[in-house]
């Protein structure tokens, strides 16, 4: 972007009012509607959004991740590769979801104009699942996603953005016709609940489709799709006056036009009616958005659609290109940024109308009708391959995907098994089961206790007991993993091993799990045999039945490892009596704590109730800390109160004797010999109890750096002062000594300033002083401050001393606050942190339109009364130097606001 300011491009993104009719000298109601109605004809017939004309752009986004859960724990473990994020989630959400609702135009300068919201402009499909997870993460960049659909309904005539999809990608082609409609019908409600509209168009997995998934489509009253241009066998005219029949152009080879929706009859269906809308996104341009530079500038972007824009008669085109969304800002750094000038500024400078799929067809319906070839998707040129075969689709190398097809089959027979499972102990549950099932996604969102029992009362064959009601839900949740195992990432990279493999096993397992405690059957084995068949690249593996093995079955989670890991975190966690762990919820019957030297032990009674399938363990417990990290921790079933009390009796006598032995071999004879230690612990667990057990450690060896530091800081002045090499453990000294200082009076700064409206001022800036200090310090010694925690604390510094001073705002103090928030900024700048400033440039840019600029406003009211010598100061207005510190503290921030500063 080359010209501009935040005035200007704000006011580019407001559409212009309607003009006020000329006033009529006949005052007849009749006229006056004449009026308007011709007035309104002559707007619709030149207006693109009303009549279809002129160049229409679509850009599609496919946004979606695999479901990562844990299939025990409802929750995404920790994940070392997304490092330093928590899992890939968080990380392409940081890189792409949020910087896509949020996205900066820059100016030449690097400062910020303007945000724009791409869902706004953006066709777009995001996964359920992916939804589910940014509603928990981000409620903010969720809302974002959910009112950019409102605004592009507002926009568009009704007809929004987003747009389904099915629900957890599965390659339709290869499901049977039973999970196709419910992954149809749950991507629907799913859709419905969160949209608040039914979807119109619908996303395939992959683009995956055949006649079958068509039908299906069809039958779910889906209206369109979009498919990649090599998919399209045929196409013609549709039949009309002129010609009633015209002959079939092969454009098997992609030479399909991609600037208008075309219909598909269903065979021997009715034409009137049996039929879908198809877009076929350009793939040239499409391709050049994921592999090369086409997004490097929104201008060339804008060229780059332009090649495609025909010269010819035609009185409408759509330039449509469709990509994974997660090319805007993970796959390409940086490119929402292209992204959001394109569509709000690059796009309409042309005269190109930005649209979705649903509004160009709706102004524009299909002339053409297409077939498609029999099996196909966008990411395999062997059909559907992909996901079934060694086609070498998505290898490479030496590795063979030989593995695809038996576990193709393994999961096939093992859902056939289930089904047996479903149909035989859903027929004594459930009226219709396969209706049950497919309406469980209103249980799916919406887990209360009231939510389920209104559920099970809907579908129950008669009133289900407690027991009953457990074996609903877990043949549900059965069959919920037994859709979740088929997400086609399992077959889309080299090798069976890789996450995406394993997760899919995961859910697998968890399946036969729940078939087991339904119906007491033993699918496990079988299911092993069958993967053994499926040979890995990888040589500690084998094959599929290792992969369970070493990958899998270790994963497996039971009640009683949910109970240790309560049971030792409760020695450095005070729980209240309900507690919830992960998707359980545990309820504290009795717990009781004794110390004996250095020895600590905790004997408690809990009942552990599941979220999902409501069923219930009651559990004892016993854990010695013998100290360190080594811990002792045996789990049993609640036998009764007596027996309990006798326990917990033997056990505390045990503990007198001051003997760690003793008191494991009492714990070994009450419980047995299972037990469990610090590494059962679920990983978020263990590692947070690691760092508490490594704190005394760490204290202690600060504290010895410290020393070392300062017995030798006139060597290592004596060294950077020379350009000398600093000796490796002097330097390390000083990096690790300045940077505790650094935690330790940023955090004093954090609780000082936690309650901006009564803290002492006076100590906030001694403390910033002092971190000042500690910077300068740093950098005369050239030493590298890398702990994050520096950096996320002074960001929420940031954050909350914009946030008081902007909502608590006060002219008293305006410019020490302000004052305190540039230094604040200034501090990262000299720790060489790189300090995201994003969350505050948003709450700035809300307070600018908000507050300041009105108040900017009654300013030059003022002045220009002042200047007719009749001013008077507006009651609550703010004055010149004020209005000018807020303004100067947003340029602090990276935002240009010249055209309001050079006025005063």
């Amino acid at each position: 972007m080359t010209s501009g300011n935040l005035e200007s491009f704000a006011r580019s993104l407001t559409a212009p009012e309607e003009s006020t009719p000329g006033s009529d000298p006949r005052p007849s109601s009749e006229i006056i509607s004449t009026q308007f109605s011709v007035a309104a004809e002559s707007r619709a017939e030149h207006d693109p959004l009303q009549t279809a004309l002129g160049v229409y752009v679509t850009v599609h986004g496919h946004f979606y991740q695999p479901p990562r859960e844990n299939p025990y724990l409802n929750a995404i473990e920790r994940q070392s590769s997304a490092s330093p994020f928590h899992d890939w989630n968080e990380r392409i959400h940081h890189e792409c979801y949020r910087p896509n609702a949020f996205a900066r135009i820059l100016n030449d300068q690097g400062e910020l104009i303007g945000i724009v919201n791409n869902y706004e402009y953006l066709s777009f499909n995001i996964g359920p699942t992916l939804m589910s997870w940014l509603e928990r993460y981000d409620v903010e960049t969720y809302q974002r996603i959910l009112e950019a659909d409102r605004k592009s309904c507002e926009r568009l005539n009704g007809y929004g953005n987003a747009i389904a999809q099915v629900y957890n990608h599965i390659i339709l082609p290869l499901a049977n016709e039973r999970d196709k409609y419910t992954q149809i019908r749950w991507g629907k409600a799913d859709f419905r609940s969160r949209f608040g509209r039914d979807p119109e168009g619908m996303w395939l997995a992959e683009t995956a489709v055949d006649h079958a998934t068509l039908e299906a489509l069809v039958a779910e009253g889906i209206r369109f799709i979009i498919l990649a241009p090599s998919q399209a066998q045929r196409c013609r005219p549709l039949p009309n006056r002129e010609q009633a029949d015209a002959p079939w152009r092969e454009v098997g080879g992609s030479q399909i036009d991609p600037i208008q929706p075309y219909r598909c009859f269903l065979p021997n269906g009715d034409r009137n009616r049996d039929y879908i809308d198809i877009f076929f996104y350009d793939g040239p341009i499409s391709r050049d958005m994921g592999f090369n530079d086409v997004l490097s500038s929104s201008q060339h972007f804008a060229g780059r659609i332009g090649q495609a824009v025909r010269g010819d008669h035609r009185s409408a085109q759509l330039i449509s290109v469709a990509t994974d969304g997660e090319t805007f800002g993970h796959h390409k750094g940086g490119t929402e940024k292209a992204l959001a000038y394109a569509l709000t500024t690059e796009f309409p400078k042309r005269g190109w109308t930005v649209t979705n799929f649903a509004h160009f067809l709706s102004i524009n319906p299909p002339t053409w009708e297409v077939e498609l070839k029999p099996v196909t998707a966008w990411s395999c040129s062997h059909g559907v391959d992909r996901w079934q075969e060694d086609c070498g689709c998505g290898g490479g190398g030496l590795w063979n995907q030989k593995w695809r097809r038996p576990l193709r089959d393994s999961l096939n027979w093992l859902r056939d098994q289930l089904i047996r499972v479903y149909e035989e102990a859903g027929a004594k549950l459930f009226q219709d089961p396969w209706r049950t099932r497919d309406e469980y996604i209103e249980v799916m969102g919406d887990r209360s206790s009231n939510n389920i029992n209104r559920f099970l009362a809907q579908h129950q064959t008669h009133k289900l007991t407690a027991t009953e009601k457990v074996d609903a839900l877990r043949l549900l949740e059965m069959q919920r993993h037994a859709l979740l195992m088929y997400t086609s990432c399992g077959w889309f990279f080299e090798e069976l091993s890789r996450p995406e493999g394993v997760q899919i096993l995961r859910y697998a397992a968890r399946a036969i799990e729940l078939a087991g405690d339904v119906a007491g059957i033993q699918l496990e084995k079988s299911f092993i045999k069958r993967l053994a068949s499926a040979p890995s690249n990888v040589d500690i593996f084998q094959n599929g039945a290792e992969v369970y093995r070493q990958l899998v079955a270790p994963a497996q989670i039971t009640p009683s490892q949910v109970a240790a890991h309560y049971a030792i975190s409760s020695l450095f966690t005070p729980y209240s009596q309900d507690q919830r762990v992960y998707c359980y919820t545990a309820h504290q019957a009795d717990y009781q704590l004794q110390r004996m030297g250095s020895l600590t032990l905790a004997v408690g009674q809990i009942q552990l109730t599941s979220e999902i399938t409501r069923e219930s363990s009651n559990l004892v417990f016993a854990v010695l800390h013998l100290g360190g990290w080594d811990f002792h921790c045996c789990i049993q079933p609640f036998a009764g109160r007596r027996t309990y009390s006798q326990l917990k009796e033997n056990l505390f006598e045990a503990l007198k004797q001051a003997s760690a032995a003793h008191t494991i071999l009492t714990m070994s004879r009450l419980f047995g010999d299972q037990s469990f230690s610090l590494q059962d612990l679920f990983a978020e667990e263990r590692h947070r109890i690691m760092r508490l057990l490594s704190q005394e450690t760490l204290t202690r060896l600060d504290q010895l750096y410290t020393q070392v530091y300062r017995d030798n800081y006139g060597v290592l002045m004596a060294f950077h002062r020379d350009h000398l090499e600093v000796p490796q453990e002097l330097q390390v000294a000083a990096e690790i000594a300045i940077s505790h200082r650094a935690v330790t009076s940023l955090q004093a700064l954090e609780r000082e300033t936690s309650d901006l409206t009564s803290c002492n001022l006076q100590l906030c800036l001694s403390h910033l002083a002092e971190l000042e200090a500690i910077a300068t310090e740093a950098n005369h010694l050239h030493c590298q401050l890398k702990l994050p925690q520096i950096s996320q604390t002074l960001q929420r510094l940031v954050l909350r001393s914009l946030w008081h001073l902007l909502h608590n705002f006060n002219p008293k103090t305006v410019e020490t606050d302000a004052q305190l928030l540039e230094r604040l900024i200034d501090l990262g700048n000299q720790l060489h942190l790189s300090l995201p400033l994003d969350r505050a440039q948003e709450l700035y840019l809300k307070s600018l339109h908000s507050e300041i600029l009105p108040q900017f406003s009654l300013w030059q009211i003022y002045q220009r009364d002042q200047n007719g010598a009749g001013g008077t100061q507006i009651s609550g207005a703010w004055d010149q130097s004020q209005i000018r510190q807020l303004l100067l503290l947003g340029h602090k921030l990276s935002l240009d606001v010249s055209p309001w500063l050079s006025q005063l």
